[in-house]
């Protein structure tokens, strides 16, 4: 029962400390965020990275927002994207730890190990006392190639989106409801 609340603790205390990528550039080398690449004067490759805790509609959501935020500075209305993907790279980890309850000892630096297992302990039956974890780790990428415009976006392309609507409408959920 002890070890239960205190492998519950730590997975609220890990879960705590864990965000979704936030919205911003991504650093040099592949960091988690947006980056973008000029093709030619209204072309422009856009991809997005989130971390583990960052949804594929988060991931995809900010690549949206930073496409139509790039066609605003550039002076442009609206872009098409005539390319996008989004890839889930998936990935396993596992984490072996001792399996013990507590420790027994005369006090600190003197305490050793005293294993919770009544029917094998120490070595006999399975082996050495350890608790594995495996847990399956997931990172969204988004990428789009996107062309950029400038008047009235055509009615009839639904691959063409307005860059100050989309800005609008997505601004809350990428950047946050102060926005």
């Amino acid at each position: 029962m002890f070890r239960l609340i205190v492998t519950g603790a730590l997975a609220l205390l890990v879960a705590a400390c864990a965000t979704a990528t936030p919205y911003g550039p991504a650093a040099q080398g592949g960091g988690y965020g947006f980056s973008d690449q000029r093709i030619e004067d209204n072309r422009y490759r856009i991809t997005f990275r989130g971390n583990s805790v960052t949804a594929r509609e988060t991931v995809e959501n900010a690549l949206l927002y930073r496409a139509a935020e790039l066609t605003v500075d550039l002076g442009y209305d609206y872009f098409i994207a005539v390319e996008n993907q989004t890839e889930a790279n998936r990935s396993y980890r596992t984490t072996t730890e001792p399996a013990f309850y507590g420790r027994y000892g005369y006090g600190y630096p003197f305490y050793r190990p005293f294993y919770g297992f009544p029917y094998y302990a120490y070595g006999w039956g399975w082996g050495a006392p350890y608790d594995s974890y495996t847990r399956e780790v997931t990172r969204y990428s988004a990428v789009a190639f996107i062309v950029m415009y400038r008047g009235e976006k055509p009615a009839d392309n639904p691959q063409a989106f307005n860059a100050r609507e989309v800005m609008n409408n997505l601004g809350p959920y990428v950047l946050g409801p102060a926005s």
